[in-house]
């Protein structure tokens, strides 16, 4: 069903299924994330110019290109509009300048697998899925470092695709929003989550039904459609390849692109073989066969390997020292309350031995598969499964850096998946990377991420389009009336 009572089955039969959604005024409650001020060591611009020079720091580019070590970037309104080394890039008169010595800046960091609205504080529900808690992700995103992030697939058009267009230009304080609106699976077999496992996704048997739930939400302009292609545990009724075939097909038509959720490896063959755009997950069954890596790699197709979520169920009766790492637990105890902290290191402490140990078998798979598909140049991009119960907003993110050097990415490159190749993969072309004529979307780092790729856990400050957040706002919100 859908919100308001209305069958998803019902209105593909009618031909078209049209929810309204209304604009809503911007209320007070964000207005406290909305601070854009500079703090007392970046000085506000004179009057006379919207300018600002930033000077002194390494600025790693984010495309894989070598750092600027003291380099200089001038930010002119929301764009960058010159940079290089300290000393070469001249600033307009009365221009602003920031000294950012003993920094390090890069891109804004770009989630590409996320779904945002169903946790509030210790509850994950569908109630919970409203204007203001998709907001309040979006906050939580950008306290962790995140300029833009993707929600995938469990999203109704009530809320997402006006809150799309409500956080493009970032004017809001916090990440930005895109999203693939309602997904498609086979009967049962959608969304993994009883909170949102009826009503959310389309069900389709038929290649028509396929069809039909394509030109369906074509007209919202979703930043991808995506697909579910497991059975969930033997629950549900898996989409056939003729099915997924004219998925793809539907959405080529309509000038949209498919990415498909799997977790076996025949999956995961039947979703490249048909053209999708790119893969959540990966498969867990086995290892991933040498034809396949050279088909992901062959036919360009993006890959999410979301190793953080998986990761997290290898430990049993114990919280595991990377949760309280301290740049990460400084980020969370900022973020979050003590209850909702307390709730996490529960699930750890309360897992069996036997199910972190069949978790840490299938681990192992989708590690060393994210190991290969690497190896052979495959486009990896940072998406953490983030928003899950438990799977708090940017703990994914910045996890998921962090697995993705242990599974044999460079920093370098970890940092590239979350940056240029997240916003290639979004279709985002102003966006992940420092060069002129850019979004100045940058992260000021108190620590260099190419050495450790925990260093991107020190935030100093975060830009998103050339204003600062006022990550220090959200803190305190969030420690005064928690989530």
């Amino acid at each position: 069903m859908l919100p308001g009572g209305f069958s998803r089955k019902a209105a593909l039969n009618c031909g078209h299924m049209r929810t309204a959604f209304t604009s809503f005024l911007v209320f007070g409650v964000i207005s406290v994330f909305a601070g854009c001020s500079q703090p007392a060591s970046e000085p506000t611009p004179a009057a006379q110019s919207s300018a600002v020079l930033y000077e002194g720091a390494r600025i790693v580019p984010g495309d894989g290109s070598a750092p600027i070590e003291r380099g200089a970037m001038l930010v002119e309104g929301d764009r960058i509009t010159r940079i290089g080394a300290q000393g070469e890039v001249t600033a307009p008169a009365g221009a602003a300048r920031v000294d950012l010595a003993g920094k390090t800046v890069i891109p804004a960091l770009i989630g590409a697998h996320g779904h945002v609205g169903y946790q509030k504080g210790l509850t994950f529900l569908r109630e919970n899925y409203t204007r203001e808690n998709i907001l309040n992700d979006l906050n939580r995103a950008a306290y962790f470092g995140l300029g833009t992030t993707m929600t995938l697939g469990i999203d109704t058009p009530q809320f997402v695709y006006e809150l799309r267009e409500f956080t493009a230009n970032g004017q809001h304080g916090a990440a930005r929003l895109r999203t693939a609106g309602s997904g498609i699976g086979g009967p049962n077999a959608g969304p993994g989550n009883a909170v949102y496992s009826r009503g959310v996704a389309y069900e389709v048997t038929t290649e028509e039904e396929g069809r039909a739930a394509v030109r369906d939400v074509a007209p919202h302009k979703p930043d991808m459609v995506k697909i579910w292609l497991d059975v969930r545990g033997g629950r549900g009724q898996k989409i056939a390849p003729p099915v997924v075939r004219a998925i793809v097909d539907e959405a080529s038509k309509n000038g949209l692109k498919v990415i498909a959720h799997v977790r076996d490896h025949i999956d995961a063959e039947t979703a490249v073989g048909s053209g999708v755009y790119a893969l959540a997950h990966l498969a867990r069954d086995r290892d991933m066969s040498d034809a396949l890596v050279a088909d992901i790699v062959k036919r360009g197709v993006y890959v999410t390997p979301t190793l953080s979520m998986a990761e997290r169920n290898n430990y049993a009766g114990a919280v595991p020292a990377w949760f309280e790492e301290p740049g990460l637990l400084a980020l969370l105890q900022g973020s979050l309350t003590k209850v909702e902290l307390d709730l996490v290191r529960q699930g750890f402490i309360e897992r069996t031995p036997e199910q972190a140990a069949n978790a840490t078998r299938a681990y192992g798979i989708l590690e060393r598969t994210v190991t290969r598909l690497n190896a052979a140049g495959a486009r990896v991009v940072l998406g953490g499964d983030t928003g899950l119960p438990q799977h708090y907003w940017g703990l994914a993110e910045q996890r998921e850096l962090e697995l993705l050097v242990k599974a044999g990415l460079t920093p370098a490159q970890a940092i590239v998946a979350g940056t240029s190749r997240a916003a290639e993969f979004l279709s985002l072309p102003d966006l992940g990377t420092l060069a002129a004529g850019k979004v100045a979307d940058f992260l000021v780092l108190d620590a260099n991420p190419l050495d450790d790729i925990l260093n991107t856990r020190r935030i100093s400050n975060l830009y998103i389009q050339g204003k600062r957040v006022d990550r220090e706002a959200m803190r305190a919100k969030w420690q005064t009336s928690g989530s």
